[in-house]
């Protein structure tokens, strides 16, 4: 086992504040402060025991010389069990220690302060900036929260990860629960153990070791036993906290500047609804005031545009508690709703898909068969029908398989490609139901291309080139990653070996930047996540393009080649827009409900100057109405300039006035969306530049040519 501190990665006694005071309170308000709970001062005396084994463990360790290489070819000597990345930072600049984060030693994520063991052919030195050094500062400041919540709750913690936002922490407490009232206390609590700028320390620990150190937990003695498959992993401490924990971390609390708890949300252990209900808290942190006020500022901005919020404003879209988790569209919303599936199903016929409709439930059997059961199944809706268990499905690739396989197939039908936007159901639990962002009932424009090997990269290339056609119409820009092997998957090594470099292949012919993602390939085949941004530079993950060669495997899918032989098809797994809900709720918020005049349903509003025009504007609004437009018309008693303001209001891209000039001259009085000036022009022209905005899905409109 080895232990690491923030002093140049050398093992160091604990601090004197943690010696005089096992609550590491000391500097925290203490009126705030209930009395400790009963297994911090046990459990800190067994890890200081654990502690001082391992220094004499460590002073076994004899140093050796290493060569150490970053990023530019540059090389460093240094000394095994000696030498951290931090010190190595320090001997190039004080500045990039100061703003480091976190390394990664070939390829591994590493505590800057953990000695270097062997040489290094790769040493990056990691900021807030980059994503793993955010995850890193997260996960740490979860563990600051952890401490908190021991100290004023005194319940027994559960998971504390990193979120693509910030990193929330759970506990199971009795007879308590969680108030947004406490959070200005838990916050003062968190400042104070930052100010005290507590070290993270590493310890490796054998596993029985640690089912004694947490036996106070029941939830840390199920990880250990369940998810834990070595024969030791390690923990983390920082003051009197102590964590089962797979790290890595920052060195010291001190480095968090700034931080806010956002919300709070009950919860289930391991998200399962039968299992124990838990309290989680949620919050962010920050390495600087300035990206702090940043963070708050874009936290206003993005409240203005909760697409919740402008869907009930607008009247597109809502739920209710007789139906959680499905959603109510009314009929503005279900026009923006069907534009996008009918967006999306004009790019298929242009690329040779087959739409095909499946059926809604499938059988538990079939489900098994498909390989996706263990990954799914908590996720499932399962009933009885005729003694048979069944599943409402959260995907459609079984089906696809079962169509693929209705006759044999010849290698000349090959790609096949299936497009499916069946409804789906996935049992979320009614803690996670966020909006349109989380739901249990939704469609997706899901598809299955079954290929050769040989086929592969043409059709990868393909998809992209369809994301990115799509995509450029929202006006989204957009990351790649390669998602790789998992360290639970399934098939055999060599087939995934071969995959991820037909997708790398793929991805650097592709031109757009793209980088590795270890590990967090789906269980079957590698993938390629796409993450797009929107008008505020937030990530949403919609997209996704996997690989898949065990779905064929597992249902023995065959096709006939040119030499007549049988052999197993590729399948790619695609969607584009990815939940068509979730892409409804993202675009509402890209927006801020300023929908382009091809997805608006408000497009054209008609106002008479006067009721004397109402007949005029409700001839316009025919005409409009017609030629195939979303056009209302205002004829109500409100005096004009309010007719005015209120079809601003409500987002309508097109505001039209009548009145004698436009009736004597057949003409009307155009207002555009954004713009406070009149121009005038005849029917004809305008209906033809209402019929290229929507043919072109331009989101930039300049207004018809006089």
């Amino acid at each position: 086992m080895s232990v690491t501190s923030s002093q140049n990665g050398g093992a160091q006694a604990p601090s004197e504040v943690s010696k005089a005071d096992p609550q590491g309170a000391n500097q925290t308000p203490q009126t705030l402060l209930p009395p400790p709970p009963d297994y911090i001062i046990p459990r800190d005396k067994f890890y200081a025991r654990l502690r001082a084994d391992n220094e004499t463990f460590m002073k076994t360790k004899v140093p050796q010389k290493i060569v150490i290489t970053l990023p530019d070819g540059a090389k460093i000597e240094g000394e095994s069990w000696v030498t951290s990345p931090l010190s190595v930072a320090q001997g190039i600049s004080q500045g990039l220690a100061d703003h480091a984060v976190i390394s990664r030693v070939d390829g591994v994520l590493w505590d800057l302060t953990r000695p270097l063991e062997n040489d290094v052919d790769k040493l990056e030195i990691l900021k807030f900036e980059d994503t793993k050094g955010q995850e890193v500062f997260w996960h740490s400041t979860a563990h600051v929260l952890g401490q908190a919540m021991e100290l004023f709750y005194g319940g027994l913690l559960c998971y504390g990860p990193p979120i693509d936002d910030g990193f929330f922490y759970d506990m199971f407490m009795t007879g308590k629960q969680v108030s947004s009232n406490e959070f200005p206390k838990l916050e003062d609590i968190m400042n104070g153990i930052c100010k005290q700028k507590q070290q993270f320390e590493r310890l490796e620990v054998k596993k029985e070791t640690l089912l004694e150190l947490f036996g106070y937990n029941e939830f840390k003695c199920r990880i250990i036993n369940e998810k834990v498959k070595t024969s030791s992993t390690t923990i983390y401490r920082n003051g009197p906290f102590i964590d089962l924990c797979r790290g890595p971390h920052i060195t010291n609390t001190g480095k968090i500047k700034a931080l806010s708890l956002t919300k709070n949300s009950s919860s289930y252990w391991e998200g399962k609804s039968e299992a124990e209900s838990l309290q989680r808290i949620y919050g962010v942190s920050f390495p600087n005031s300035k990206l702090f006020k940043e963070w708050k500022h874009f936290q206003e901005e993005a409240a203005k545009r909760d697409h919740r919020k402008i869907g009930r404003e607008q009247e597109l879209f809502f739920f209710h508690d007789l139906s959680p988790g499905s959603c109510f569209f009314l009929p503005k919303g279900a026009i923006i709703y069907n534009r996008l599936i009918e967006f999306i199903k004009e790019e298929y016929w242009k690329r040779g898909y087959q739409e095909v409709i499946t059926p809604n439930m499938y059988n538990a059997k079939l489900w098994k068969t498909s390989g996706h059961w263990e990954h799914y199944k908590d996720n499932l809706f399962l009933f009885e029908v005729e003694k048979e268990n069944f599943a409402l499905k959260p995907m459609n690739c079984p089906g696809h398989c079962l169509m693929f396989d209705l006759r044999p197939r010849s290698w000349r039908e090959l790609p096949l490609r299936m497009a499916d936007f069946g409804v789906l159901h996935r049992n979320e639990v009614s803690g996670s139901l966020t909006g349109l962002t989380r739901v249990r009932r939704f469609q997706q424009d899901d598809a299955h291309i079954f290929c050769t090997m040989d086929q592969v990269q043409d059709e990868i290339t393909g998809v992209l080139d369809f994301l990115k056609t799509v995509y450029t119409v929202f006006g989204f820009s957009f990351q790649l990653k390669l998602s790789t092997r998992p360290d639970k998957y399934i098939g055999e090594l060599s087939v995934w070996d071969r995959a991820e470099d037909e997708l790398r292949g793929v991805l650097d012919q592709f031109g757009e930047p793209w980088e590795f993602n270890p590990g967090d390939g789906a269980f079957y085949g590698p993938k390629i996540d796409i993450t797009l941004q929107d008008a505020i530079k937030r990530s949403h993950q919609c997209a996704t393009i996997q690989l898949d060669f065990q779905g064929p495997e597992r249902f023995n899918l065959t096709y006939v080649s040119g030499a007549n032989e049988h052999k197993r098809p590729v399948m790619i797994h695609r969607a584009i827009l990815g939940s068509v809900e979730r892409m409804m709720a993202v675009l509402t918020e890209n927006f801020a409900g300023k929908w382009p005049f091809w997805l608006s349903p408000r497009q054209v509003m008609i106002i008479p100057v006067v009721p004397n025009y109402n007949d005029k504007a409700i001839e316009v609004e025919g005409a409009i109405r017609s030629a195939g437009f979303m056009v209302e018309s205002d004829i109500g008693d409100d005096k004009m300039n309010k007719k005015i303001r209120d079809a601003q209001l409500s987002q309508f891209n097109y505001i039209l006035v009548v009145g004698e000039k436009e009736l004597t001259n057949n003409t009307v009085s155009v207002r555009m969306r954004d713009r406070q000036d009149f121009k005038t022009y005849n029917l004809p022209n305008l209906l033809e530049h209402f019929r290229n905005l929507s043919l072109s899905r331009s989101g930039q409109d300049d207004g018809p040519v006089v």
